[in-house]
């Protein structure tokens, strides 16, 4: 009879949909149409409130369950939320309002709850591989094949490339497609911040510690728990830093600057410099335990000037997202506009692609990009020369065919046309790996 009135009293809301059962086996059976809230009288006639509210969690622990008891028992009540209620209202006079309350509250938790999962199944949808890396090159094809592989494990990633390639998009790719996806992804950039100030940044630091420390504060590593700690320029960090770094990552625990709590951490880590850090062992710059320790799964990002096709593929995403955020009708680029783009070796790389296209797309008129309209900004210092380059007349013959297949998605007759070369010597060379 009670619960008919609370049903009542519910469904004078008439976005709530009631449904009343009078045993917990009823209930449970029910679970199937997947209800937004649960209310429970503690006392049934085949089961205790515990042990529905148990059953219920089995199906579905998200589900908030409103216990209604006649008990004034104090214990009863905090055991009953210690379970897992979400709140647990007593029979009296007070009741059909409180239980109002509570439902309301609930569903405006519920409703924030399903918004943050969208949004987060919007994240994870926009970082997708295929969304975020535009291109079909064999040199980014390869890429695919590692990314792959990198969201399978937590193993440490290390990603390297000239600037402008794209290092954080793709950490961000990864940690987006992996199984920590739903917890945080905490940047670092250690080129951006004074040497003085990294390892409170890092590591946190308690009140006091240093002047100017009014309040403790969490360093990234344990704002990244649970989730992946992106550790971009890692090559400009100091030997000092290095050393307090290599020990946090192999006893995984840290203590804040003026601390001496231990605290453990459970982030994955992912690097990416521009810098060659073999070469910066080798220099004394970079401690050879941390390179190692940090090498993990490798990834070198391609210049632009070495992915062929893809710079028409992506200056085509370009335009189209640009004219999409300013309400622009669609643009194309013409033969000659094509022809230029792929005749200059962008020194950096996508990133100068991305604000060339954009100015392009404002300067274009009848809705196409000709060749007029697309201006380089790059001095002529800043091009790639190859012969500024040391390397070996087969190692110069090697990376000009490499180059050739990239740009002409490895169509070996169409370079060996183009090189006025024979196909029996690219097969030759392939074979041998001297086209890697």
């Amino acid at each position: 009879m009670y619960g008919r009135v609370l049903s009542y009293h519910l469904s004078q809301n008439k976005e709530n949909q009631v449904e009343v059962f009078t045993r917990g086996k009823d209930c449970i059976a029910n679970m199937y149409k997947k209800p937004d809230i649960i209310t429970l009288d503690y006392s049934l006639p085949d089961m205790s409130g515990l042990e529905v509210l148990q059953k219920i969690q089995e199906s579905d622990p998200d589900i908030p369950v409103i216990i209604i008891s006649g008990q004034n028992d104090i214990s009863t009540a905090v055991g009953l939320l210690k379970a897992g209620a979400y709140d647990y209202i007593e029979k009296n006079d007070d009741t059909k309002s409180r239980l109002w309350n509570t439902v309301k509250n609930a569903q405006e938790h519920l409703s924030l709850k399903r918004e943050v999962q969208t949004l987060r199944d919007e994240v994870v949808q926009k970082y997708e591989f295929s969304n975020i890396i535009k291109g079909n090159s064999p040199a980014i094809k390869r890429i695919f094949k590692l990314l792959d592989k990198a969201v399978r494990t937590n193993i440490t990633i290390s990603i390297t490339g000239e600037t402008g390639t794209g290092k954080e998009v793709v950490a961000k790719a990864i940690h987006f497609n992996s199984e920590r996806r739903k917890k945080p992804f905490v940047v670092v950039n250690v080129s951006a911040i004074p040497e003085e100030l990294i390892e409170s940044e890092m590591f946190g630091h308690e009140k006091g510690s240093f002047t100017g420390a009014n309040a403790r504060r969490i360093g990234k590593f344990e704002e990244a728990d649970g989730g992946t700690l992106f550790l971009d320029e890692i090559g400009e960090m100091s030997l000092n830093m290095q050393s307090k770094l290599l020990r946090v990552l192999q006893e995984k625990e840290l203590t804040r600057v003026g601390g001496s709590g231990v605290i453990k951490i459970n982030s994955r880590i992912i690097i990416a410099t521009h810098r060659n850090l073999q070469e910066e062992v080798k220099n004394g710059n970079f401690r050879e335990d941390l390179y190692y320790r940090l090498l993990g799964l490798p990834i070198e990002l391609p210049p632009l000037r070495d992915r062929g096709n893809d710079r028409i593929v992506l200056a085509l995403y370009f335009i189209e997202q640009f004219a999409k955020e300013n309400n622009m009708k669609p643009l194309s680029i013409s033969k000659a506009a094509q022809e230029k783009l792929m005749n200059y070796p962008f020194p950096g790389n996508v990133r100068e692609l991305k604000a060339i296209i954009e100015l392009a797309a404002v300067m274009a008129n009848d809705g196409v990009i000709e060749a007029e309209d697309i201006t380089f900004h790059s001095n002529s210092s800043s091009y790639v020369d190859i012969m500024d380059a040391e390397y070996t007349l087969q190692e110069f013959n090697a990376r000009i065919i490499r180059s050739y297949l990239d740009k002409y998605e490895g169509n070996i007759v169409e370079v060996a046309k183009k090189l006025d070369i024979g196909k029996s010597t690219i097969y030759r060379m392939k074979k041998n790996g001297e086209l890697q």
